[in-house]
């Protein structure tokens, strides 16, 4: 089936998030799709709205069967049924954790820049931060292992949330390297959130390695965050799910999302994920084609064009990772100047942590006549902010 990624959807007047701005404006910020979402979720939905009647929803088999077949199709990866639990989000599930396996005061790490959302979850809920810097040679990202160790080893260190894909950067991480930070949170007893909701955002022929998968002390000493939300444009279903294979550990965490009411789905939630995990996989490889096509254009345009910046190489996510440092450190006040001035509404770095500084971050799961228009304003502004 042939699917039409560049047909223009106008998100405008929606209540979308992302494009509740002025109408000269062009977001390319928050990570949500510019696609219809795949036509057999629509259907899926279509289908069960016109039902009617949208009571209290229960979990059926048919659930925990979608997950555990796509996992196992494509990723290799056994998920047992009673290591899942539906939960309402990613986030509501990281924050419930943090909550309930962490006490007040005590420290969480995360590898920054990071998911920015993460940075909330830990101070919202009166731990502290410890920002544990990737390495970066100005080409690629890789975890400092002797910073880590030095971090894991306070005694007040009690958890690691850690992103696998990362965001912002883009990163699949090897066998290897989970490996040893395994090895580390389990000499620290420290537990892991590994956040995978990137997961099936690779680029084609790139594939991702679930960190319960890597060894025993990484399945028995982590919680895995899931959804179809990022692949498939769903978000506003809210709609994931935690994956927990130490018994002890699921417990805490089923009690934790029970307490915080975030483990009933709402109507849609069931229908919306089981119809991706059975019918969406011949869209995702579309999407993911198109995506790299746009991450190739977008790349190509900067190299040529805006010279003075530079695309961080990446094999994972719609999310391009832009060092500005050759023109600024202070990537807020460049994030604001450009869209003050041409209308383009790209993500600061400094909300991904003190490396952040100096870089932007842009989202380019959109039409290619977006990802155009985007990329034109960005030289514009960069032109403009170099000789300003």
């Amino acid at each position: 089936m042939n699917y039409d990624f560049d047909k223009p959807v106008n998100r405008r007047g929606t209540l979308s998030v992302k494009w509740d701005v002025a109408g000269n404006e062009l977001p390319m910020w928050v990570a949500d799709m510019d696609f219809e979402t795949a036509p057999e979720i629509q259907d899926a939905i279509q289908k069960r709205a016109g039902h009617g009647a949208f009571g209290y929803t229960l979990i059926p088999d048919e659930w925990y069967e979608s997950i555990q077949n796509w996992w196992e199709t494509r990723h290799q990866f056994r998920i047992e049924k009673d290591w899942m639990i539906f939960c309402t989000g990613v986030v509501p599930a990281i924050s419930s954790a943090v909550r309930k396996l962490t006490t007040p005061a005590e420290k969480v790490v995360l590898l920054t820049p990071v998911y920015n959302i993460f940075f909330n979850s830990v101070v919202n809920n009166g731990r502290y931060v410890v920002e544990c810097p990737l390495s970066y040679d100005g080409e690629c990202y890789d975890v400092d292992f002797e910073a880590l160790e030095e971090v894991l080893s306070d005694p007040q260190t009690t958890m690691l949330i850690f992103c696998n894909p990362h965001n912002p950067v883009g990163k699949i991480w090897t066998r290897e390297t989970m490996e040893r930070i395994g090895e580390l949170c389990w000499k620290y007893h420290v537990v892991v959130i590994s956040d995978e909701i990137h997961c099936e955002l690779t680029d084609p022929g790139k594939s991702y390695i679930p960190f319960a998968s890597v060894s025993k002390k990484c399945r028995n000493n982590s919680i895995t965050c899931i959804a179809p939300t990022k692949t498939f444009n769903l978000a506003g279903l809210q709609t994931a799910a935690v994956m927990v294979p130490d018994e002890t550990l699921r417990h805490k965490i089923w009690r934790a999302l029970n307490t915080d009411e975030a483990a009933e789905p709402n109507v849609f939630a069931m229908t919306g994920a089981i119809a991706a995990y059975q019918k969406g996989g011949p869209w995702l490889d579309a999407l993911r084609d198109y995506l790299y096509e746009n991450k190739q254009a977008a790349g190509e345009f900067i190299k040529k064009e805006i010279p003075k910046i530079h695309l961080v190489p990446s094999e994972a996510t719609y999310l391009l990772w832009i060092d500005c440092r050759e023109i600024t450190e202070d990537s807020e006040k460049l994030a604001a100047f450009l869209r003050k001035e041409t209308g383009l509404y790209l993500s600061s770095g400094i909300q991904y942590g003190k490396t952040g500084e100096g870089f932007l971050r842009m989202n380019i799961a959109c039409p290619r006549a977006v990802l155009k228009d985007g990329l034109q304003r960005l030289k514009g502004g960069i032109t403009l902010y170099i000789y300003t």
